[in-house]
């Protein structure tokens, strides 16, 4: 693969692909964590390769899978361009590492769930308090039952630079501890508690605590404009430190024989304190994994397990009584059918003893893992108006994504383009039927990036780019992300001098903003 170390910045862009690096049996890609063969654990490797099948006709994109039995590591694998170095954006799966901030803290005795919120930020309270907010506990945040309606988070992330002070001078129209209504600014708040406790941002706390003896390295996690990690969402981490944090919890808070975190607070913290929809039939409930309960910004499953769960599929599922950990981050916009594939393909495969040596099937399922692949560009045609445009600077009319001027140079089955965007000029290369990997300044797309500061930890981003001709007009090209679950497609057509252009991002696809139009000048 070919690579190149490229700055760039951005308007949404470009989309995705292929291939993939992973290892089962005793070497896995997570090295600090032992690994097995999955029928030695009393798994089948059949099982597994019949949920990768279903993963690739299902209407998930999937960019990594780690499936830990008996705390051995028993299957991994990373949808080429994604590797097992690489992090991965959370999203909300951050919220159950802010929980076990809380649980140091607590364990620390530096507060305690039945802690009134006022009390930690006298200096920011409204001239009013109302009853309800007077009462509002550090439990009642952890449980998503702030009392808030509706969820604040769009517009405290985008309104200001006092997220602790907007929060508290919201009205809390609901007793607190009576709703459920998810709210990632309640575990903003849980953050900046911890950060008022302890004086350091939550990242810096759990890392001597959490991160150093599980031996997880490089995650970073995005700050509000005052310094305080955004808890909610925003932590990066590799696909097998993921699954260590789920086997911490399994373990129940024990790790290598030293108890990091109290077995009671795990307990307490995967316990359901609440019913999300209290008035849903039975029969709804039983085929929804968002309707077991919600215990201290984790999640009740079915089948007995809980979860840390992240926007867009990423997950770490904690099956107890299978004595497993599934760990799987992707881009998904059915996550129910995410954890359908779960429960219909990997818990029937799972057994309570050790099954009989399979070489054949097991080889099979290596080789399949060691070749998994997002799908590249279909192919190809051959166009006149590559060697007619490159070269060749296109100017913009006035536009929503503030793009000024392109100019793309085409050789060898490669493209590079300047980007002139807010004054900003960014490189960025593509490769025809391939990939081109580069670091990028560009932040790309995320649910969230309307956040203030949200990207000043994020100062650069690695992006892998390829690009076609769909017809002899009309050019893709496509930008991954690979260090989130994103990427963006870039359509241009030509006519003449002229060139339209249009951008979409994986996320929300049926979303188009106004196309651009440029003319070569």
């Amino acid at each position: 693969m070919r690579k190149q170390n490229l700055t760039l910045t951005c308007v949404p862009l470009l989309l995705l692909l292929a291939l993939v690096s992973c290892n089962t049996g005793t070497q896995p890609a997570s090295s600090s964590l032992p690994g097995s063969v999955p029928e030695a654990e009393g798994v089948s490797s059949r099982g597994i390769i019949d949920f990768l099948d279903a993963a690739s006709r299902s209407t998930t994109e999937f960019h990594s899978f780690m499936f830990l039995r008996n705390g051995r590591v028993i299957a991994e694998g990373w949808w080429d361009p994604y590797r097992p170095e690489l992090r991965h954006t959370l999203y909300s799966t951050s919220k159950s590492f802010s929980s076990t901030a809380v649980g140091f803290a607590v364990s620390e005795g530096l507060l305690t769930v039945n802690d009134r919120v006022i009390s930690f930020f006298p200096e920011e309270l409204p001239d009013t308090l109302s009853p309800f907010l007077a009462e509002l506990e550090v439990k009642d945040l952890l449980c998503m039952a702030a009392g808030l309606d509706p969820d604040p988070t769009r517009m405290i992330t985008s309104s200001g630079s006092d997220w602790v002070r907007a929060f508290l001078s919201l009205p809390v129209v609901n007793e607190p501890g009576s709703r459920f209504l998810y709210n990632s600014m309640a575990t903003y708040m849980l953050s900046a508690i911890v950060q008022e406790v302890t004086g350091e941002k939550v990242i810096d706390y759990l890392t001597p605590r959490l991160f150093e003896p599980l031996g997880i390295e490089g995650m970073d996690w995005e700050v509000d404009p005052k310094g305080i990690n955004t808890g909610g969402w925003g932590l990066r981490l590799k696909t097998a430190d993921m699954a260590k944090f789920g086997q911490l919890y399994l373990q129940k808070g024990n790790w290598n024989g030293v108890q990091l975190l109290p077995e009671a607070w795990v307990e307490e913290a995967t316990t359901a304190h609440i019913d999300q929809a209290p008035e849903a039939p039975q029969s709804v409930k039983d085929s929804s994994d968002w309707l077991q309960g919600y215990c201290y910004q984790f999640w009740r499953c079915r089948n007995n397990g809980f979860r840390a769960d992240g926007a867009f599929g990423q997950f770490i599922v904690v099956l107890p009584e299978k004595n497993a950990v599934i760990t799987i981050t992707a881009e998904s916009a059915d996550m129910q059918e995410e954890l359908n594939l779960v429960w219909e393909h990997l818990l029937p495969a799972m057994h309570a003893e050790a099954l009989p040596e399979d070489a054949g099937t097991a080889s099979e399922l290596e080789e399949r893992l060691s070749s998994l692949a997002l799908p590249l560009p279909a192919p190809d045609v051959e166009s006149p108006f590559e060697e007619e445009i490159s070269g060749k600077t296109f100017r913009f009319d006035p536009n929503e994504a503030r793009v000024d001027s392109v100019v793309a140079v085409f050789e060898e089955g490669t493209c590079r383009m300047i980007l002139n965007q807010k004054g900003a000029a960014y490189p960025l290369s593509f490769g025809r039927g391939a990939w081109i990997e580069q670091e990028t300044a560009m932040p790309g797309p995320n649910l969230l990036n309307n956040a203030i500061a949200h990207f000043e930890v994020l100062p650069v981003s690695l992006a892998a780019g390829s690009y076609r001709w769909k017809d002899e007009k009309t050019i893709e090209y496509i930008l991954r992300y690979i260090e989130s679950p994103h990427h963006e497609v870039i359509t241009c057509l030509f006519e003449g001098d002229q060139v339209t252009v249009e951008v979409t991002t994986s996320y929300a696809p049926q979303f188009r903003p106004p196309a651009m139009t440029g003319r070569s000048r």
